[in-house]
């Protein structure tokens, strides 16, 4: 089984959800706040490996939802100069096992990267669950 350092918005209840998945499968969970973490540009990048640019987005953050940021027109390092402006523009959770990372809980790529005991490819469990009943996720 192996250590996970899971960065995670705290109160984010996929985040929550996606620590216990990890747990049940035998895993050990480090988790620490993606928001107070202090970023640098290159540090962050590893995160996303061969991702197109626009994956590395969180769409709930409040101004990708309100519209003020739109992920299709940055490149890789315009993309990395906004996040580290404002963290909830990073697309949740960023998982590090040894040194390999990745960004989003895609549940069969995580299966295949670390195993899960079940997964539910029909939960999802990266968006927001409170932006069904509005606009903007108040939580992130």
């Amino acid at each position: 089984m192996a250590t996970v350092i899971f960065y995670e918005k705290p109160e984010c209840a996929n985040n929550k959800r996606q620590k216990r998945l990890l747990i049940e499968a035998g895993h050990t969970v480090i988790a620490k706040n993606l928001l107070a973490e202090t970023w640098q540009a290159e540090q962050l990048r590893l995160f996303f490996a061969d991702l197109p640019v626009r994956e590395w987005f969180n769409y709930s953050a409040p101004a990708i939802k309100y519209g003020e940021i739109e992920p299709d027109i940055f490149n890789a390092q315009q993309a990395l100069a906004v996040m580290l402006v404002d963290p909830l523009l990073i697309r949740r959770p960023l998982m590090q096992v040894g040194e390999e990372r990745k960004a989003g809980f895609d549940q069969e790529q995580v299966h295949a990267w670390l195993g899960l005991t079940a997964i539910n490819t029909k939960q999802d469990l990266e968006s927001c669950p409170r932006s069904a009943s509005s606009s903007v996720c108040s939580h992130d």
